[in-house]
């Protein structure tokens, strides 16, 4: 580990850190876009920007109390910003049942457990204990936040499609938390080091199933698209065998076809002989 404890090597991967994490705080702008042109939030929950909010201010109290640590300053000062903007936008055109939810979820969450995180530390501990006890908790919440696409994972393995795991998603997060991880050894700080290397197997793991199931995904998909068609044709068939059933002694049907089928021709209920 005495290869990365060096000045340079944090300076490096922290700057690397912020570029990619700056990219993946951006990645929900189409989303927001969308929700803006059509002024509707569509069923998109607030939570995950939330809980972006609630892990960056987290940080951000720790950098503070850590000191020299500035790349984690500048990244989560930016985090809060955006999250923010994304929070009120969400709030402007969310229905009036989501907006009170995401009020609740940023007074109790954002607010009341980070004062109550802030207070405490504040009270019961000071100096260097204090920095481990809130290192402990931002390992802690980082580590729930890292093991989160475990559901993904399961429901990749059990739909064999990687429909709802984007794969440059994962590799942009695994990619920062590569970065991540190594500015926390350079630093020798594990609070940030460990939550990031265990950020770096999950990525690797949601990748490796990625390119096994993307082939799977293709065959899957197509299949049902031709099921899709293949009952698109019967249904076809049997409306044209519909239509055709009809009548022959009732000559308002015969006139109701040739007028739906732009037949010009009337024939007279007297020449329908049978």
């Amino acid at each position: 580990m005495d290869a990365f404890s060096d000045p340079r090597f944090a300076q490096i991967f922290g700057i690397s850190g912020n570029v990619v994490s700056f990219m993946v705080y951006l990645a929900p702008v189409p989303t927001f876009y969308r929700i803006i042109k059509k002024k509707s939030t569509e069923g998109f929950q607030s939570i995950p920007y939330s809980v972006a909010l609630f892990s960056s201010m987290l940080l951000l109290y720790y950098a503070f109390l850590k000191t020299n640590v500035f790349m984690l300053v500048t990244i989560n000062t930016i985090g809060c910003v955006i999250e923010s903007i994304y929070l009120i936008i969400y709030l402007i055109y969310a229905p009036k049942s989501a907006k009170v939810f995401t009020i609740k979820l940023l007074l109790l969450f954002n607010s009341g457990a980070y004062g109550l995180i802030v207070v405490i530390t504040y009270v019961l501990s000071k100096g260097d204990m204090r920095v481990t006890i809130v290192g402990w908790i931002c390992a802690v919440f980082s580590v729930c936040v890292f093991a989160a696409p475990l559901s993904i994972i399961r429901l990749v393995i059990k739909t064999k499609s990687v429909e709802y795991m984007p794969f440059t998603l994962s590799l942009a997060l695994t990619v920062s938390a590569f970065m991540w991880g190594f500015y926390g050894l350079a630093l020798g700080d594990y609070f940030v080091a460990t939550p990031n290397v265990l950020g770096i197997l999950f990525g690797f793991t949601q990748m490796i199933l990625y390119y096994f199931y993307k082939n799977k995904s293709q065959v899957i998909l197509w299949d049902e698209k031709l099921k899709e068609s293949n009952n698109g044709i019967q249904m076809s068939k049997t409306e044209k065998q519909e239509n055709c059933v009809v009548d022959l002694n009732q000559p308002d049907q015969v006139n109701a076809i040739n007028v739906k089928n732009n037949n010009p021709i009337i024939v007279p209920s007297g020449e329908l002989n049978v």
